[in-house]
């Protein structure tokens, strides 16, 4: 998978340094998979959820942090949507529209 735009996930951690190793290990796990379907994406994180219009909501960290993102799967992208805390997703209105 091919993720757009990394660069989000560094300058989240750098801000909050606790969750430098799990978002590592998610872009890790996610750059290498093959996913094209949901059932793909639940085999390598059981706790993924999605939220419609495309959009996916990975748990972080015990569930810490969330991370949405957008994932194509035909042409093998995803895009970042939000990183943050449990508390700051949970005060977004329309997950599936960011």
């Amino acid at each position: 998978m091919r993720i757009i735009s990394k660069g989000t996930l560094v300058e989240y951690y750098e801000k909050n340094p606790q969750s430098r190793e799990p978002l590592l290990d998610w872009y890790e796990k996610t750059k290498n998979a093959e996913w094209h379907s949901f059932a793909d994406i639940k085999a390598t994180f059981n706790t993924v959820s999605s939220v419609g219009n495309q959009h996916y909501v990975f748990n972080i960290k015990g569930n810490d942090y969330r991370l949405v993102v957008v994932i194509l799967f035909t042409p093998q992208r995803i895009y970042i949507r939000f990183v943050g805390t449990h508390t700051e997703y949970s005060k977004i209105k329309d997950i599936s529209n960011l």
